[in-house]
C-alpha cells in the first residue's frame, strides 16, 4: 500500500517512521499540502490518503480520490466530521479513525488551560520575566467545590471527571450515552444555569453544531468559563464574543476554532490576520487559545501513528477493520 499523506507536519514524520519502519509493504509519501479540491491530484498513483482534522475531504474530493483508484482514507484523529461519508460509501472507499489516542493528553489539556485562565500564570510570568511582581490584577478562584459541567463524556471527558474529582470539584456530565460514574448526570439546561466552568468534549454534528449560542450563553452564570478542545463549531463564534463583551463570559479557554483550517499549524507572524473574528477573540484579555495543541504529547503522536499503520495494515492484508467509522 502506497500512502499520501497530506499535511504533513515535520514532528509527525520520525512517529510514523518508526512505526512503519518493520513493515514493508507500507510506503508513506509526506506532502505539506493540505487535501482539497485543487490537491487531489497529488494523490494519483496512491492506494491510500492519511488527512487530519483540516483536510477537505468533501463529496467532490472523494469522487477525485476514486477516479484516482484511491480506495482508503485514514484519518490520524479522532473525529471524522470532515468527510463526506456518504460519498465514501458511494465510491466504496473505506474511512478508518483513531478513536483514542491519548483521552488523558486533551484532559490535561483542558486543565492546563482552566488553571492557566483561573490563576493567570502567562500574566504572572510576562510581568516577572520585566521585575514586576505586583500581584493586582492576578487574583484567581479555586477549583475545588466549583461546578464544572462537562457536555460528551467519552473517553476524553471521562479522563477530565477523574482529574477534577482530584479537585475536589464538583462534576456534572450532560451526555445521552453516559453511564454512572464519579459524577452527576444531568440534562443540557441544568448544566449550562449551574456550572461555573464549562467545557465541551462532544462530536460536531447536525444536532451539536453552535451548541452553545446565544440561547446558551443566556443561561449561563455572569462570569462563566467556558473551554472547547473538541471542534471549533460548537462555539458560536459571534455569539461567544457578544459574551465576553456583556462579561457574561467570564473566560474562554480555546484550542480550536470554527475557521481554524486558516489559520492553524502554519506560521503566520509575517502576514496580517485577515479573519477578524478571531483577531476580535484574541484581543479579549481573558481569552486564552493555543493552535489545536491538546492532542500534542509524544505518548498522544505515538499511538496515532501506531493506530493508523494498524488501520492501513488491516486494509491491505484484508482483515477486519476495527476502526471503520461504517460501524457507528
Amino acid at each position: 500500500m502506497n500512502i499520501a499523506f497530506f499535511s504533513a507536519q515535520k514532528y509527525e514524520k520520525p512517529f510514523f517512521e518508526h512505526s512503519i519502519a518493520t513493515h514493508n509493504s507500507l510506503a508513506i509519501t509526506y506532502f505539506e499540502q493540505s487535501l482539497n479540491e485543487q490537491t487531489a491530484v497529488l494523490a494519483s498513483n496512491y492506494n491510500a490518503v492519511c488527512v487530519f482534522v483540516n483536510d477537505t475531504v468533501n463529496a467532490q474530493v472523494i469522487k477525485l480520490l476514486a477516479s484516482q483508484g484511491i480506495n482508503t482514507i485514514l484519518l490520524r484523529c479522532a473525529g471524522f466530521n470532515n468527510v463526506d461519508l456518504d460519498a465514501a460509501k458511494t465510491h466504496n472507499i473505506h474511512v478508518l479513525r483513531v478513536p483514542a489516542y491519548s483521552p488523558e493528553a486533551v484532559a490535561e489539556h483542558c486543565i492546563a488551560l482552566m488553571l492557566t485562565l483561573s490563576r493567570k500564570t502567562h500574566k504572572a510570568y510576562n510581568r516577572v520575566r520585566e521585575d514586576n511582581f505586583d500581584l493586582n490584577g492576578l487574583l484567581g478562584f479555586n477549583l475545588h467545590n466549583k461546578t464544572v459541567g462537562i457536555i460528551g463524556c467519552g473517553k476524553i471527558g471521562l479522563a477530565l471527571c477523574n482529574i477534577l474529582n482530584g479537585f475536589g470539584a464538583n462534576v456534572l456530565v450532560c451526555d445521552p450515552n453516559a453511564i454512572p460514574g464519579n459524577y452527576s448526570i444531568t440534562d443540557l439546561n441544568t448544566l449550562l444555569t449551574q456550572s461555573d466552568i464549562i467545557s465541551l468534549h462532544c462530536p460536531l454534528n447536525d444536532q451539536t453544531y453552535h451548541l452553545i449560542d446565544e440561547h446558551a450563553f443566556a443561561k449561563m452564570k455572569p462570569g462563566v468559563m467556558l473551554i472547547n478542545t473538541s471542534r471549533g463549531a460548537l462555539l458560536d463564534s459571534k455569539a461567544c464574543i457578544q459574551a465576553l463583551k456583556t462579561q457574561k463570559l467570564g473566560y474562554l479557554g480555546l484550542d480550536v476554532y470554527e475557521q481554524e483550517s486558516e489559520l492553524f499549524f502554519k506560521n503566520h507572524s509575517d502576514e496580517i490576520n485577515q479573519d477578524d473574528i478571531f483577531s476580535r477573540l484574541v484581543g479579549f484579555k481573558n481569552v486564552l487559545i493555543t493552535g489545536h495543541q491538546g492532542f500534542f504529547t509524544q505518548e498522544a503522536l505515538t499511538e496515532i501513528a501506531n493506530t493508523t499503520i494498524t488501520n492501513a495494515l488491516e486494509v491491505e492484508q484484508g482483515k477486519p477493520l476495527t476502526n471503520s467509522v461504517f460501524k457507528n
